[in-house]
């Protein structure tokens, strides 16, 4: 560690900070002013050094990442932005397993999950620890119809990473299996948990609200499904990163 930490380039340490204080930004639960302010911060560190291959990547994270979190108002714009900038990382740094994580982001956010799957083999192949590029690949597997192989690819997640904070996007993505394969009141307690972890999440909301549904508590889901209105005007299943 010590000799990475004297080999890292030193010639812009203000794109450091920045990158820094937004990947500090990013540890907090999503929310639309969460991604504003580390989308803010990645952009100062491009703009003081346009060549590094981490602020580009990153700032296409967070980009790709309020697009699958329906936390964003440009969606379209905010994905061929991102693709642009990971495009440009991958290029600088073909072998940045960081990058090639958010590429597969970037595809996953395009619905073009069987693409996206060799990207996160490829990241896991340099980090058999990535828990982030391990959650991933469990939604590629969830959206190219291998569901049983979804829940054990998450539980090895928590248990390399038991207090992530992505981990409410992890029991949302447990629950959602649940749910797919009729285990409705799995799906509920999962979803109770990863509601209290991100609140301002509409599709954590939504995919509750249909849960008690299921249930017959329509008064739940109606209470529910009215959060998730307030925070997002249009409901549909979508998987964020995590």
């Amino acid at each position: 560690m010590i000799a990475a930490e004297a080999a890292r380039p030193i010639e812009h340490p203000d794109a450091l900070d920045y990158i820094l204080r937004g990947r500090a930004a990013t540890l907090r639960p999503s929310s639309r002013d969460v991604y504003a302010e580390a989308i803010s911060l990645f952009e100062h560190a491009l703009a003081l050094d346009p060549q590094s291959v981490e602020a580009e990547s990153r700032l296409a994270n967070s980009l790709a990442g309020r697009v699958l979190d329906r936390m964003t108002n440009s969606a379209a714009a905010d994905l061929a932005r991102a693709e642009g900038l990971v495009g440009r990382a991958l290029a600088a740094s073909p072998h940045s397993a960081y990058a090639h994580q958010v590429k597969g982001l970037v595809l996953r956010a395009q619905k073009r999950w069987e693409e996206a799957i060799p990207e996160y083999e490829t990241t896991l192949a340099s980090n058999r620890n990535g828990v982030s590029a391990l959650t991933s690949l469990g939604w590629c597997k969830l959206f190219t119809g291998s569901i049983e192989e979804v829940i054990p690819v998450v539980e090895q997640a928590i248990r390399l990473s038991p207090r992530d904070p992505a981990m409410g996007w992890w029991r949302f993505l447990i629950a959602t299996v649940h749910l797919l394969q009729s285990r409705t009141d799995e799906a509920i307690v999962w979803l109770e948990i990863a509601r209290s972890a991100m609140p301002a999440v509409p599709i954590v909301r939504s995919g509750l609200a249909s849960a008690y549904a299921l249930k017959g508590e329509t008064d739940r889901a109606g209470t529910e499904l009215a959060e998730a209105r307030k925070l997002d005007g249009v409901i549909y299943l979508q998987a964020s990163p995590a």
